[in-house]
């Protein structure tokens, strides 16, 4: 089922709060920081950075979603009546507003801030000469928050101001972001050579079973990545450590 979170910042005041444009120089500015994609099939980390796209006005709520899939073992007599099992979760989705504002100077401002997160919709000029068509990288940042590695899933922007010339100087983009998450990559099985076994670097709430299923789409197949760190509680795993995670072609022979 879906959590949805949506945090409230009290900090950040209305637009209309800070004047022609202008932001107190206390507050820190949100950003979303653009990269392109890592090229090693490392999902934890972004290649090199391509651009910021810094905020004006910080946004005044943050949503997040996490999807947790669940089953449950048929009991006798009573089918689907076990405790719920741990299947693996979808990506994270985060969903924020970009107020935009060019009243001050009544320039092309908003209509280049607009096309700049537009950008971040479609395939990066690099990943498009390698015939693969990968989104940039995105990363939101705030202070000392930092969020997870994603992808813009969607952009809208809606313009609410214009000058007599018909130019947009005020809109609201609500931006749609999507945790990067796939296989980990290994050598190719056709090659003969044995297959290269991936790290991964824990993080809290990484668990044997999100691990099992990002890597092997199959959460069942934790015990492998145990075996393969020798972990005998699965319980125990320290955020900041590495474990390396078999290839699935290595776990299938294994079985």
């Amino acid at each position: 089922m879906a959590t949805p979170v949506t945090f409230t910042s009290a900090g950040s005041p209305p637009p209309s709060a800070y004047g022609s444009g202008s932001t107190p120089k206390s507050l820190q500015k949100a950003l979303l920081s653009v990269h392109e994609p890592n090229k090693t099939g490392d999902i934890t980390k972004p290649g090199p950075l391509m651009f910021d796209i810094e905020f004006q006005f910080n946004p005044k709520e943050l949503s997040l979603t996490k999807n947790a899939k669940w089953g449950r073992d048929n009991q006798p007599n009573h089918p689907k009546s076990g405790p719920p099992q741990f299947k693996g979760s979808d990506p994270c989705k985060l969903s924020l507003e970009v107020f935009l504002d060019a009243t001050a100077k009544m320039d092309d401002l908003v209509v280049k801030k607009v096309e700049q997160l537009f950008t971040c919709c479609v395939p990066t000029e690099d990943s498009r000469g390698q015939g693969k068509g990968s989104p940039p990288w995105v990363k939101f940042k705030w202070g000392e928050m930092t969020g997870f590695t994603s992808f813009v899933s969607s952009v809208s922007a809606k313009y609410t101001l214009f000058t007599p010339g018909g130019i947009p100087v005020r809109a609201v983009c609500t931006v749609a972001l999507e945790e990067i998450s796939g296989e980990l990559g290994g050598q190719n099985p056709t090659s003969g050579a044995l297959e290269m076994r991936n790290s991964h670097l824990l993080v809290a709430g990484d668990t044997l079973q999100s691990l099992a299923y990002r890597a092997y789409g199959n959460a069942e197949l934790w015990r492998e990545i145990a075996r393969a760190n020798d972990i005998d509680d699965p319980m125990r795993l320290r955020p900041g450590s590495r474990l390396l995670v078999p290839a699935l072609e290595e776990v299938q022979r294994a079985q």
